[in-house]
């Protein structure tokens, strides 16, 4: 079985009012984190990095240490499209099996990418997730809180995302407008991924206050 990964860091940090993949953490980029995790994966044979395209040149050379990531390419105007684009970048020599991760999700590990791919290939796509343990009311067009969402089953989705290549790729090709990720694509297509609890801190940066929390984790002994 041969697999790849797919680094999305096409992101605006718009959220975050700075850019949240080159800002530091505790040593390394939170770019970095991410990258070395994939280099680090012994599942993985090799990794297309997703980013602006007018931060190719400069991604291109900070990924310059992390050889497993092969081909740096351009994004498009939406996630969805971003991934599109990697998944075309191997379309010319396919691997079996592809995850795709957020690259502001700096905490995730190898052992956990090669927990997702293992899922994947039992059940050709899973997911990193967590189940949600929230109340879930949804608002009216006033505002007002006016539904109560069972959480039972309830799951909300994090990465690495993977599934197999050829069925990803077709489920973006046909799906890729307004899919919010790659599970909302297969699932539009009439695949069902499962998804994958592990207990682990995989929270995305997002906010400043995201970047001490992670900090934190990244120095627990």
């Amino acid at each position: 079985m041969t697999t790849a990964a797919i680094l999305v860091a096409a992101g605006s940090s718009a959220r975050m009012g700075f850019d949240k993949l080159t800002a530091p953490l505790c040593g390394r980029s939170v770019l970095e984190w991410s990258l070395r995790a994939f280099q680090d994966c012994p599942a993985i044979d090799r990794a297309v990095l997703v980013c602006a395209t007018q931060r190719i040149a400069e991604f291109t050379e900070l990924a310059a240490a992390f050889p497993k990531f092969r081909d740096i390419v351009a994004g498009g105007a939406e996630r969805s499209a971003s991934v599109l684009h990697g998944l075309q970048a191997l379309a010319s020599n396919p691997p079996d099996f592809v995850a795709v991760h957020d690259a502001a999700r700096p905490l995730v590990t190898p052992a956990l990418i090669e927990k997702i791919l293992a899922a994947a290939e039992s059940h050709r796509a899973a997911s990193a997730a967590h189940p949600v343990t929230d109340s879930l009311h949804r608002a009216d067009a006033d505002g007002a809180l006016a539904e109560t969402i069972p959480r039972a089953n309830l799951f909300a989705m994090q990465t690495p995302q993977a599934a197999r290549h050829d069925l990803l790729l077709a489920a973006l090709e046909a799906h890729h407008a307004g899919a919010t990720d790659e599970v909302s694509a297969l699932i539009a297509n009439g695949i069902h991924p499962v998804p994958v609890l592990h207990g682990e801190p995989n929270f995305k940066i997002t906010f400043p206050s995201d970047l001490a929390l992670a900090g934190l984790f990244l120095q627990a002994p």
